[in-house]
């Protein structure tokens, strides 16, 4: 995952940024400050977050965006075009219910190329703020598809439209297809750019020093958005940094001089990272100043773990209020779910069974023992239940965990070793490809198990949770998550039980499918994984 540009400080652009002779050290533990007159960030050899060497001026940047957003405007027009044309033929060679040729056919796919490449437009699938960021760009593509076919289904029923069924049958999914496909191209390009630190957004974090260093190492964690050039503090003056891991944020300026700052740094966003001195008023004419400099204003939420479809804004007489929808945990959504996950499941058995029977022939070969290991669980509303997995242990393996307790490198209530002697020859491959995690399919057949969900504990990881992190269990656990596809043993408990209930309260149909994919890219780079 690609991280905010780091460099080491040095002088360029931003030698304004002289301190003072002595370097204001109140405020706060956190602000580490200037020692010698005239260093810009003299900090012990920690990495700094500046601009990066190959970091485009931000008219460069805005060039380059705006040229590959009108060449993703090309591609998405040539896949629509081809897709409708698919459609065409089918209903011109005679496979349409309609019958062959009678001339309506071409009017019609012309019809759905404009209406289609239209809908790409009005639902802003090429919206900078969203490529190459999350599921929304997907979600838009999806749904502005989705609606025009709708309105074509209508349409045929109303007047009667010839191929209509053929565009049904061959444009819809062949071009839902190849546009995520388009997508997920330009997403790969841009991605590249941006990891090599260029045609980012650039920005100026606003707030508190504490909430300065949250919004910061959330970025990082989210992959190359913004570069992070400095941060402005209450009280402190430029010359200072704040300590953001094993990195250093400089300080650009007091909040009293932001505006200043972002046109001399050429930022393109202000990042408020929480409450300010002077409060609703003090944000409002910030943003009045910076019209001055086009920098757009970014409140960050403070209502975290919380995703945006939970989130809807009503505004009663200019006072925005945000209304927080309550977590579902059942209902139409929780049976859509499961119907899919039993297809998923049955059709996963079906299509892996060759590979399934070669794996249960090693293992029964490899070591004496039973193929398949079951194991005690705790899934939806504290229900135990048994997992199933390939064996990949000594069949004496919990009889040895007592032993072993010493060594334990797992975090949390979590055991983990990374040479665990009782791992297997075969297991120790299986494992690190998650191979042995395949019969759990037929725990989701059986209803136990979902494919996405918390990760299922052991029982007596459960006697050890606090009280909030029983709320893992308010769903079925799955068989890859947030968890698997983030480190896995990698993670610290206090990060692994976060990304569980983020999974639990903000679950999506749409995310189980992201999750999915990227399970599939976790599983041939492992990492974690042991």
């Amino acid at each position: 995952m690609a991280e905010i540009p780091v460099v080491r400080a040095r002088r360029s652009a931003f030698d304004w940024l002289v301190p003072p002779a002595a370097a204001q050290r109140a405020g706060t533990e956190q602000l580490a400050a200037g020692e010698t007159a005239g260093t810009r960030f003299p900090l012990p050899p920690a990495a700094t977050l500046l601009p990066a060497a190959n970091a485009r001026p931000r008219k460069a940047t805005a060039a380059w965006i705006s040229r590959h957003t009108n060449l993703l405007r090309s591609a998405d027009a040539v896949v629509v075009t081809l897709s409708a044309y698919a459609g065409f033929l089918l209903s011109e060679a005679g496979f349409s219910p309609e019958g062959p040729r009678d001339g309506g056919a071409a009017a019609a796919a012309a019809a759905l190329t404009a209406t289609w490449l239209a809908a790409l437009e009005i639902y802003h699938t090429r919206d900078p703020k969203v490529l190459g960021i999350g599921a929304d760009e997907y979600k838009r593509v999806a749904s502005a598809t989705l609606r025009v076919f709708g309105l074509l289904a209508l349409a045929a029923v109303i007047v009667s439209i010839h191929g209509a069924s053929a565009f049904v049958t061959v444009s819809l999914p062949l071009g839902l297809v190849a546009l995520t496909l388009n997508r997920r191209a330009f997403r790969r390009r841009l991605t590249a750019e941006k990891a090599k630190g260029r045609h980012l957004s650039r920005a100026v974090v606003v707030g508190e020093p504490e909430d300065v260093r949250y919004v910061v190492q959330q970025i990082r964690k989210s992959g190359a958005v913004y570069e992070i050039l400095g941060a402005c503090l209450p009280g402190a003056r430029r010359g200072a940094g704040l300590r953001v891991d094993s990195c250093t944020v400089p300080v650009l300026s007091s909040t009293d001089d932001i505006a200043r700052t972002v046109r001399l740094a050429d930022a393109d966003s202000v990042i408020i990272a929480g409450p300010l001195p002077g409060g609703n008023r003090f944000i409002r004419e910030l943003g009045w100043k910076l019209e001055e400099s086009s920098a757009e204003l970014i409140l960050a939420s403070t209502l975290t773990n919380v995703a945006g479809p939970r989130i809807h804004w009503r505004p009663v007489d200019g006072l925005p209020l945000m209304h927080v929808d309550i977590p579902q945990y059942g209902g139409a959504k929780h049976a859509m779910k499961r119907i899919m996950d039993v297809a998923a499941a049955l059709a996963a058995l079906l299509t892996l069974s060759p590979v399934l029977l070669v794996l249960a022939l090693i293992v029964k070969r490899d070591s004496p023992g039973p193929v398949l290991f079951r194991q005690a669980r705790i899934g939806k509303d504290g229900q135990a239940f048994g997992m199933y997995k390939f064996r990949s242990m000594v069949v004496d393996a919990e009889a040895r965990l007592a032993g072993l307790n010493q060594q334990n490198q797992g975090a949390g209530v979590l055991f983990k070793m990374k040479d665990d002697p009782r791992v297997t020859r075969c297991g120790r491959w299986m494992r690190k490809y998650s191979l042995d995690e395949l019969p759990q399919l037929w725990n989701v057949v059986l209803g136990d198990m979902s494919m996405v969900g918390p990760r299922p504990p052991l029982d007596r990881e459960v006697s050890g949770y606090e009280r909030h992190t029983h709320r893992r269990l308010l769903i079925k656990p799955g068989i890859t998550g947030l968890w698997q596809i983030n480190g896995r043993s990698d993670l610290p408990w206090e990060e692994a039980v976060r990304l569980d209930l983020y999974y639990v309260e903000n679950w999506s149909l749409a995310g189980d499918l992201l999750i999915l994919w990227r399970t599939f890219r976790a599983v041939v780079r492992p990492s974690g994984a042991y």
